[in-house]
């Protein structure tokens, strides 16, 4: 029998509301369908979370070239500035999960991609503080919606056996959006000047320009479910189908949007009780990343901004490489807990190193210890609450509601002193 014909028969055994017990796959189709899925999703999820983070964040970079300076950021304003982004990011989250499958994937995440880099961009010619505080403000409101847009969506195509992996490769988008803004905002800061523009402004318009050439693409590139996907063969959307269905809990309708879900989702306790751990994660996230910059010139005062900027890199890629190997030892033991828990203690153990009086060498070592666990405590728990609840409307839900709860963290995080106040 023949791959087409074998899924076709083995699909057949399926009713309306779920599978039946002891379904089997063919092994070898199943891989190389995920191989595929890998090589067409990837890519473009992680090259739009990227730059959605690299956007939010490149004020700690822009900081050190004169942006304080030009736009008047005296007392608390670049910390207000800093913050109030997530204002708005954190409404937008759960409104964007609940229409994400009306309006179409592919084009809501094409739309507030391209929008978010129009306002990325125009943020390097503000000339005061209030237009800095809309940008931040506008800028919250559009990429609120991607990253649990994109944890929703990824869960259309892999299994929860499969998700943490693809959720890693995600989320160390943010690992990687450091490590690639620092690059970039040294080679950048040689830009001040240019055309008579500060360094600051540079930054901003040039590391905003490809997300809006990204989000236009995805228009294209990003399909709204296998059944859409034109890069899969008849016989690989069929498997796609059968792989999802397979799994406990899956029903027809569990893949339908309904009220009754959401409902459901916001009395459970459980994900509210996840949403608040979540939360405390978050705080180190944006606190680290947004001030990294920050800590390092604090731990040597006589550094140049050049050397802060590349400082940052290897600290940053030790977090993207150790969150990869510990969601693909997630998914390969099916386990969750264990990881974020003992993650979370070495970057705790970090925090402490840089809260010491230790010297500047063994400060920086500090900051490594943060970056090996803060983005496995931060990621592995955002594949783990989907992967829990196979219904779609109580899973937009948990989703929504655990990255809403936690990014009001990021609020908080700039005015944590301890971030600036290392010496």
């Amino acid at each position: 029998m023949d791959e087409n014909a074998a899924i076709k028969a083995n699909k057949a055994e399926y009713s309306a509301e779920g599978p039946v017990e002891f379904l089997e796959i063919d092994a070898q189709a199943e891989k190389r369908l995920v191989l595929k899925l890998d090589l067409h999703i990837v890519p473009m999820v992680m090259l739009l979370y990227l730059f959605s983070f690299l956007d939010r964040v490149n004020i700690g970079n822009a900081r050190l070239y004169g942006m304080e300076d030009d736009l008047n950021l005296y007392g608390n304003r670049y910390q207000t500035a800093v913050s109030l982004v997530f204002v708005t990011y954190i409404l937008s989250e759960l409104p964007s999960n609940l229409v994400l499958k009306k309006l179409r994937p592919s084009r809501w995440l094409s739309f507030i991609a391209t929008a978010w880099g129009i306002v990325a961009t125009l943020t390097g010619i503000c000339q005061n503080y209030a237009s800095l505080i809309a940008c931040r403000l506008i800028l919250g409101l559009l990429e609120g919606g991607l990253f649990p847009g994109l944890a929703i969506y990824l869960t259309l195509f892999y299994t929860k056996r499969e998700i943490a992996l693809r959720v890693g490769y995600l989320f160390v988008s943010a690992a990687l959006a450091g490590a690639f803004g620092g690059l970039l905002a040294y080679g950048i800061g040689f830009m001040d000047g240019v055309s008579g523009q500060r360094g600051w402004r540079w930054i901003f318009i040039i590391e905003g320009l490809p997300s809006f050439v990204v989000g236009v693409a995805s228009w294209w590139l990003l399909a709204d479910s296998p059944e859409t996907a034109a890069y899969l063969k008849p016989e690989e959307k069929e498997l796609s189908n059968l792989r999802l269905s397979s799994q406990t809990g899956y029903t027809e309708s569990a893949s339908k949007f309904h009220w009754k879900d959401v409902r459901e989702g916001l009395r459970d306790w459980k994900l509210w009780a996840f949403s608040f751990i979540q939360f405390g994660s978050d705080t180190m996230l944006y606190g680290y990343s947004t001030f990294l910059p920050t800590i390092i010139k604090g731990l040597n005062p006589k550094y140049s901004t050049a050397i802060v900027q590349v400082l940052t890199i290897p600290v940053y890629s030790l977090g993207a490489i150790t969150f990869i190997l510990a969601a693909r030892a997630s998914d390969w033991s099916q386990q969750r807990a264990v990881f974020p828990i003992v993650f979370g203690i070495i970057s705790i153990v970090g925090y402490g190193v840089l809260m010491s009086d230790a010297s500047s060498g063994a400060r920086y070592v500090g900051c490594f210890l943060v970056a090996f666990g803060l983005y496995v405590c931060v990621g592995i728990p955002l594949a783990w609450n989907p992967a829990n609840v196979p219904r779609y409307g109580k899973r937009t839900t948990a989703t929504g509601m655990q990255l809403t709860i936690g990014n009001i963290s990021g609020i908080m995080a700039p005015f944590v002193s301890l971030f600036w106040s290392i010496a």
